[in-house]
């Protein structure tokens, strides 16, 4: 199964991003787990300059932007 970390500090931008993640994953039918990471610390350690940010399976996929649900669905392929 994948893992998807959604990065922010709980900004609107950053709540907004994992709705839009968890609605690709129920549309397309994807299993995937979906963790939220608040910490700092945490998302200092990605080397992320702006949130939100998505990382797949370890890997940033987007970051400093609220993405599309194409854009979703092109990271996890």
């Amino acid at each position: 199964m994948r893992t998807i970390k959604i990065l922010g500090t709980g900004c609107a931008k950053c709540k907004q991003t994992e709705a839009i993640v968890r609605e690709v994953l129920e549309k397309e039918g994807i299993l995937a787990d979906v963790i939220k990471v608040e910490d700092i610390q945490q998302i200092m350690s990605y080397n992320i300059l702006s949130t939100p940010a998505v990382v797949v399976d370890e890997v940033v996929k987007i970051k400093g932007k609220v993405p599309s649900a194409q854009e979703i669905i092109a990271a996890l392929s």
